[in-house]
């Protein structure tokens, strides 16, 4: 988000591109990126092949749609499964498989996951969701999708594969404004898969050891305190 003390809808649709970006790349273990042009739409809508939207409410109130070409979808659904392990022969090659919808529909749930947890933060907000629904369709068919909302300001940005694939996110929400006060100072961001990272290195990291450190009371519990300073640094 910018440094201004505004933060209105292309902001959160920023920070939603983000979320879509890091989730869909760390779990397929390769790079999607989105496009720095936004365009603004009249209605959201669910297009060819794999359509999927999700519902979210509280703060503020609107609608993703993210609508997957056939390709697209078959490339992160494959190389999601195997990042998480699975052998390539017993994967699907149809978008139509309901394994694939189940894989796109549970990292759709990432991502409304993490953007929520962070926009939530930054906006001291709160939002929920509903659970996403996938739907295939053909490629005679779209289906328009009614955000009930008072003021709605709708957006489309393109998405890339690491193959060349594009998919498009859709979002709609209620024209909105968050204006940050002027003591405000929202706390630091960490990562904590890093910072549990960071500390299991240096657990394995070779010390030596005397006599004399040994029977020293001021190094006795170190161990004990690694692990204490780990939960304080999670907040924990």
């Amino acid at each position: 988000m910018h440094s201004s003390h505004t933060v209105n809808n292309d902001d959160i649709l920023l920070k939603l591109c983000h979320s879509v970006s890091h989730v869909l790349s760390s779990t397929s273990a390769s790079q999607v990126s989105h496009a720095g042009m936004v365009q603004s739409i009249s209605r959201t809508r669910l297009k060819p092949d794999l359509g999927c939207f999700s519902i979210f409410d509280g703060g503020f109130s609107g609608l993703v749609v993210i609508n997957f070409s056939a390709d697209a979808a078959i490339e992160i659904y494959r190389r999601y499964m195997i990042n998480m392990g699975m052998p390539e022969s017993e994967l699907a090659f149809s978008h139509t498989s309901d394994d694939v919808s189940n894989v796109m529909g549970e990292l759709m749930n990432q991502i409304l996951g993490d953007f929520i947890g962070k926009i939530s933060k930054e906006l001291q907000t709160s939002i929920s969701q509903s659970q996403p629904k996938m739907l295939t369709i053909n490629k005679e068919l779209t289906i328009s999708v009614d955000t009930n909302l008072d003021n709605a300001v709708a957006r489309r940005v393109s998405f890339r594969t690491e193959n060349n694939h594009i998919f498009y996110l859709e979002f709609a929400m209620d024209k909105t404004e968050f204006i940050r006060s002027a003591d405000f100072e929202m706390d630091e961001e960490f990562d904590a898969d890093s910072l549990i990272e960071a500390h299991g290195k240096a657990a394995h990291k070779p010390k030596v050891q005397t006599k004399d450190m040994i029977n020293d009371p001021s190094v006795k519990g170190i161990v004990a305190d690694d692990a204490d300073d780990l939960l304080s640094e999670l907040g924990l």
